[in-house]
């Protein structure tokens, strides 16, 4: 009994709370025809801003390879190491030829000593003296060219490594480890310098787009926006001031086009023209087996209309839905 005495008070307040609240108060909002961009689904490419080339400084067979299609590198990375056979056999030789012109220029500094003390003495003559110490400088001179040659063929030896020019992505790799390249010939293609999607659009779309239109990107696939989320949007960034074969190309900047395969295409969507429509915010159509209604403030009270409603945007961080029919400028809706 205790427990019904305490309940009944408590039930009493929540009744009176409700009788006081009411219905809730609905939002009016006057209907007005608005400026929408008209759409044109077009197609785009994702390019790479550079495409580098990876190149054998010296020919050889690669002996080592180290990248695939597909695979990331950064700016230096060694993508494949080239040998040359002969560049091995070629530092020996130096070798050897240093280490004999290094006796000789010492068989020579003896005999240019010996005989500058014959000639403090008189025994030799100047002109012995003389023609040693030339010996002993065409020798040196000689040394050092070898030295220079031995350098040389140090650095062709370092210039086996085949490094990637810029940081970027793989694109194809024509050699295969063991084959045979010559200088210049292309180990890798780098695409590098971020990605944008390049547009080949209609010549009668021409004169509509222009630098800085916002443009939606679909999601990978090219499905349609109804179909899936789109990606993202994008700003055109470059339109080519040539017309070829009736199409005109444009460079688009997006977000996120780093997981797309080069030369990929998606579905684009670029303002081409404007329209008026009129337009309702989503919350005041109201669905009844299949129908869409608008609640309207009419003189002669609230009435509900049937409406066919169009596609859905966002704007101003509300969303809105367009009326194709059944609403004229200056009715007002009754928005919950």
């Amino acid at each position: 009994m205790k427990s019904l005495q305490t309940i009944r008070p408590i039930a009493a307040l929540l009744s009176l709370a409700i009788a006081m609240s009411g219905p809730a108060a609905a939002a009016e909002f006057t209907v007005r025809a608005v400026t929408r961009p008209d759409l044109k689904a077009v197609f785009g490419r994702v390019e790479s801003r550079d495409v580098v080339p990876a190149r054998a400084r010296i020919g050889g067979t690669i002996l080592t390879l180290n990248v695939e299609e597909g695979s990331a590198v950064k700016a230096g990375d060694v993508v494949a190491v080239v040998v040359d056979d002969k560049l091995a056999l070629q530092l020996g030789a130096v070798d050897a030829r240093l280490k004999a012109l290094e006796a000789e220029l010492r068989n020579a500094s003896t005999e240019l000593a010996r005989a500058k003390k014959l000639l403090a003495g008189g025994v030799v003559p100047k002109s012995r003296v003389d023609a040693l110490q030339t010996q002993v400088d065409v020798l040196t001179n000689q040394l050092a060219a070898a030295e220079a040659d031995r350098s040389v063929l140090q650095q062709q030896s370092a210039e086996g490594e085949v490094v990637a020019p810029a940081p970027g992505r793989v694109l194809s790799v024509p050699v295969t480890q063991g084959s045979v390249i010559m200088p210049g010939e292309t180990v890798a293609r780098i695409a590098g310098g971020g990605y944008f999607l390049r547009l080949s659009l209609p010549e009668r779309h021409a004169a509509h787009v222009k630098q800085g239109d916002g443009v939606l990107v679909g999601s990978r696939g090219m499905s349609d926006l109804e179909e899936k989320t789109p990606l993202g949007r994008g700003t055109i960034v470059k339109v080519y001031p040539e017309i070829e074969g009736g199409r005109v190309l444009a460079d688009v900047e997006v977000e996120g086009l780093g997981d797309f395969f080069v030369g990929e295409r998606t579905r684009v969507w670029i303002p081409v023209a404007e329209r008026q429509v009129i337009a309702v915010p989503a919350g005041a159509v109201i669905t009844r087996n299949g129908v869409d209604y608008i609640r309207l403030d009419s003189s002669s009270g609230e009435m509900d209309v049937p409406v066919i409603t169009g596609e859905s945007y966002e704007d101003g961080g509300g969303k809105y839905v367009e009326i194709l029919s059944g609403l004229t400028g200056g009715d007002r809706v009754l928005t919950p």
